[in-house]
């Protein structure tokens, strides 16, 4: 079986695909109120060639792909998508990051056409904050779609909450309670302050380890073993059917174990999140490239990928670009 490693002998076998940066919400530490200007259409990857540039990749050792945005679900016939990437030889996991608006009426046929699990963006769970912190969204929509998620088997739902500090860490505890009561996966991820420097100048990220403390005052945390290529360290409660997860990218840092290369939804990639180094690969898409050209281009971004990131650093003052237009 094909394998490709980076000059840190990281095995590179997972995806990140934005296929849009168009957004249904306005998330306050995502994007400004205006929103951000969307690329034109023709900007935008086809369907036809993220599907081209999957095969070439998982000729090169990718197991594992994860559809993001924007909120990939406001993408018309993202089915086609999955049902195309759920055929390609080698591919053995798709997955979808949500803010779940949309979920609720989408779950059953996105389970029919090849996806096999589900991440939603979830930073309140009581309405009139969560209507805050998205600009406009409404919580009971987005419940409504874990739920349906979880009903079509699109498991383990997971949800990813960004605790921020002044904004929603007193529901630290409330959202880790809910994994007393279901087998869902609540993932805590620290605040990256990535292209919302007006945000960041109001709002404190907060640590992993402090998460995991505040957590830690409803019962005794067991560590979890789990077969993962993600960077979460995974605790449960004392008897409890779901998981915790600490993800950590700003004070520790998991560049050693990190997988993954980034596509943007008009076609550059992105060997880490922390840089910006990218490569187009939509001229030679659209010019006529060989496969053999698109397979040298992703392992020009898998040789250049660099070691680690300092996000505590400099360097992120310079990433100036919102998620939306990287892919979350």
């Amino acid at each position: 079986m094909s394998e490709i490693r980076d000059r840190c002998a990281r095995t590179i076998d997972y995806l990140r695909i934005s296929v849009t940066d168009r957004c249904n919400l306005r998330c306050v530490y995502c994007m400004p109120a205006s929103g951000v200007t969307p690329v034109k259409h023709s900007g935008i990857l086809t369907y036809e060639e993220i599907t081209r540039i999957v095969v070439i990749a998982a000729g090169l050792g990718v197991k594992k792909v994860r559809l993001t945005g924007g909120d990939p679900l406001v993408r018309k016939n993202l089915t086609r998508l999955i049902s195309s990437i759920d055929g390609i030889n080698g591919i053995e996991d798709i997955s979808l990051t949500t803010n779940g608006q949309i979920l609720g009426g989408m779950a059953g046929t996105l389970a029919e056409s090849g996806l096999d699990r589900i991440n939603v963006s979830l930073d309140s769970l009581r309405p009139d904050r969560y209507y805050e912190i998205t600009r406009g969204g409404d919580l009971g929509a987005a419940l409504a779609g874990i739920e349906a998620a979880e009903k079509a088997g699109l498991n383990p739902v997971k949800i990813n909450v960004v605790p921020i500090e002044g904004l929603n860490d007193d529901e630290i505890e409330d959202f880790a309670r809910l994994t007393l009561s279901s087998p869902i996966h609540v993932r805590f991820i620290e605040y990256m302050p990535v292209g919302t420097a007006g945000f960041r100048s109001r709002y404190k990220y907060m640590a992993a380890d402090d998460i995991k403390e505040r957590v830690g005052r409803i019962g005794r945390l067991e560590v979890v073993n789990m077969r993962s290529d993600g960077p979460a360290r995974h605790f449960r409660l004392e008897g409890a059917p779901g998981i915790l997860g600490f993800i950590s990218p700003m004070t520790q840092h998991f560049c050693s174990l990190c997988n993954r290369l980034r596509l943007t939804s008009d076609g550059k990639l992105r060997p880490c999140l922390f840089s910006e180094t990218e490569i187009d690969l939509k001229p030679a898409l659209r010019g006529g490239a060989a496969d053999n050209e698109i397979e040298r281009l992703l392992r020009l971004a898998v040789g250049i990928k660099p070691e680690s990131h300092n996000p505590s650093g400099d360097e992120i003052s310079c990433l100036r670009k919102p998620m939306s237009k990287i892919g979350g």
